[in-house]
Parts: structure tokens; sequence; C-alpha cells
């Protein structure tokens, strides 16, 4: 990758950092918020699920306008607001007031990953995407890395709000920075398209079979990944056993893994091909699912191995599964797709934390009941993503996209 390519994934990387830390250090605060707040399982899942709700909105209706506009300036925009969303987290009191400042920042940060993608792709080339995709998938490891573990110290040693603080006052120093090394993305506005044009251009995105099987392939990747994420951590700690002042070391070992498996595996998608590594990494996730969702009170060192191989595994799936979906529109019609790609993934997070409530119980001690069921539903909808990957792959031959 080129200087000035590295600068701006660097960037957008930590922009990913502060977006994800938002989003994920919102699940490890179950077993912290469900007691404090007298919680169930379907309530927290229900926080949860704001966020990705209000994200799918906003995503939406970005589709009609993403386009009109540079995309540094829609993504400065939103991360203002996100900014702002999750300062307001910290002063809610109660379930309702937390739904509303979820729903606050999801609608913001709706806006955000769509732009993220949308300017890694018009700015890199495809044959150097895969690296740069495990780039910014380390936003998302270092988010776990760093950012879960120190989140959870935060609220473990003095209050469960801490953790957006911290956030909302990491992003105030990015910004800036934001403001002056992104370059103007504008090359989609030399020819702009009606709004007319807009939604016959939506419209034939679900007749594109290329579209929509990247379309497909994300919802339901996504949605399988975290049918088992919302209530993992009171999972861990009032079913497994797993102290409450260990559970950040889960974070930390499984995050390193992730941040070193993006690294590698992005060059392996470019060198090897992106279906590939795709297919090798998703199955072996699967087996990893099953024993992280049956699992028994056994020591702590052996539930950060198997979550730590288990992340390595899903960012193994994440890095090719993101660098093939952004490859199945031409750059014109790019801000419009991903913002539809961002949206269906909010969709399926959505969904998930929904369906992880709805499927599970708590009862008087917190314990969460038919985790195991949420296992066995990943690892379905994980087995339909590897055919739908073979299926895209063969699809962007086809189409010359590849």
């Amino acid at each position: 990758m080129k200087r000035n390519e590295i600068v701006l994934v660097a960037l957008m990387a930590l922009l990913n950092f502060t977006h994800i830390l938002d989003f994920m250090i919102m699940m490890p605060l179950g077993n912290i918020l469900m007691p404090q707040w007298n919680l169930n399982s379907s309530q927290f899942s229900i926080i949860v699920s704001s966020y990705s709700l209000a994200a799918f909105v906003s995503s939406f209706a970005a589709i009609f306008f993403a386009d009109k506009f540079d995309r540094k300036n829609v993504l400065l925009v939103a991360y203002f607001g996100f900014l702002a969303g999750t300062l307001g987290c910290a002063f809610a009191t109660n379930g309702a007031t937390m739904i509303l400042a979820r729903s606050i920042t999801g609608i913001f940060g709706g806006l955000i990953s769509a732009q993220v993608l949308s300017i890694i792709a018009d700015i890199i080339p495809y044959e150097r995407r895969g690296q740069a995709m495990g780039m910014l998938m380390g936003g998302f490891a270092l988010a776990s890395v760093v950012g879960v573990p120190f989140g959870l110290y935060l609220a473990n040693q003095f209050n469960w709000y801490f953790p957006f603080l911290v956030v909302a006052g990491v992003g105030v120093l990015l910004f800036p920075l934001l403001l002056r090394y992104v370059p103007s993305v504008g090359g989609h506005m030399a020819n702009p398209i009606p709004l007319k044009g807009r939604i016959e251009s939506f419209v034939h995105i679900f007749s594109d079979r290329t579209q929509m099987t990247a379309l497909a392939f994300s919802f339901i990747l996504i949605m399988g990944h975290f049918l088992i994420i919302p209530l993992f951590n009171p999972y861990m700690v009032y079913n497994v056993g797993v102290p409450q002042k260990d559970t950040p070391l889960i974070y930390l070992f499984g995050g390193i893994s992730s941040l070193i498996t993006a690294q590698f595996v992005g060059k392996l998608s470019d060198k090897y091909g992106k279906r590939q590594v795709f297919v090798i990494a998703a199955a072996a996730s699967l087996i990893l699912i099953l024993m992280l969702t049956n699992m028994p009170r056994i020591p702590v060192y052996w539930v950060l191995i198997i979550f730590s191989v288990w992340f390595s595994a899903a960012t193994g799936r994440t890095v090719p599964g993101q660098a093939m979906t952004t490859q199945a529109v031409s750059a014109k019609t790019r801000g419009s797709f991903m913002s539809l790609n961002s949206c269906m993934q909010s969709l399926g997070t959505g969904f998930a934390g929904l369906i992880s409530g709805w499927l599970t119980f708590s009862d008087s001690t917190f314990a969460i009941h038919h985790y195991d069921y949420l296992g066995y539903l990943s690892a379905i909808l994980i087995l339909i993503c590897i055919a739908l990957a073979i299926r895209l792959d063969k699809l962007l031959v086809v189409n010359g996209l590849k």
C-alpha cells in the first residue's frame, strides 16, 4: 500500500475503533446493568438492539442521498452526531433512557460504516483492498484489545458509564485529524444522479443477482456472528462462573488474537483468493461456536483459549467477506449500495439481538437459559454464508467485477 493509503486507512481504523467500541461496550455491561436496573435478558437485548435498529433507519435513508454529497462531509457530520449520542449514554438512568440514547447514537452511527467502506473502496484498488480491509478490521480488534478490557475495567472499578465518557473523549481528539487528513471523495458527484435515478438504482439492486447475493451474504453473516454476542458476558459470569473481575481478560485475549489475524488474513486473501480464505475461516468457526454456547463451568484459561480462537476465525471470515461485498458494485453507485449494505448489517445485528432475547430467558440469579439454541442457529447461518460466498465469487467473475 502507498503512504497516503496507509494514512487514510489508519485514520479510518481509529474512527472504526471508537465506532465499534461504543457498540461493543454495551454488550459486556449486561452483567452489570441487568441486576442494577433489574432487567431480564429480553429487556437487555432490546437495549442492545435499539442502536442497530436505529442505524437501520438512517442507513436506509442514506441510500437516497449518500451519493449526492462528498463522502468526507457525510462522514464528519455522522461522526459528530455519533459522539454526541455516545456522551448521552453516560447520563442514562434506566432502561428507557438508555434505549433513547442508544437510538440517537445509532441514527448517526448507521451512516458511518457505509461511508468508511465507500471511501476505502473508491480510493484503494481491489488488488490492495484485502490488506486495507485487514488494517480496517484492526480498528475492530483494537477496540477489543484495548477498548473493551479497559472499558470494563473502568466500569468495574468506578461505574458503568465511564466507558462512554472515554469513547466520546477519544472521538473529540480524533475529529480534527479526520478533518485535516481525510481527502475529499467526490468523484462520484461529477455526473450526479437525480432522485428518480436513485430510486431506479435502488430498485435495480433487487434485480441484480450479484448485488442481491452480496447483500444476503452480508446480512446473514453479521446475523450469524452477533446471535451469540449480546448475552455472552452474562452467560460467562452467571452460567460458566467466570469472575466479574476476569471478564476484561476475555476481550483482551480475543482482541489480541483478532488483531494478529486481521493483518495476515488480509494479505492471504489478496494472494490466494478472498473466497477461499473465507470458506476455510467460516468452516473453522463452526465447532468453536458450538463449544462457546454449550460451555460448562470450566477454568478461566480454557474460556480464554476457546474465545481467542473463535475471535480469530470470526475475523478470518469478516476481512475477505467485506472485500468481496465491496466489489459487487461499480464506483458510481457504490455509496448507495454500501449504505444499503450497512443498512442490512444493522438490521441483521438488530434482529440477532432481539432473537437472542426471544430464544433465551434469565432466572432470578440472572443465569441465561437456552443459550445453546443461539449457537445452533448461528452455525446454520454460517453454513448458508459459505454457500453464498461461493456463489458471489462466481458472479463477480461472470460480471467482470473481479
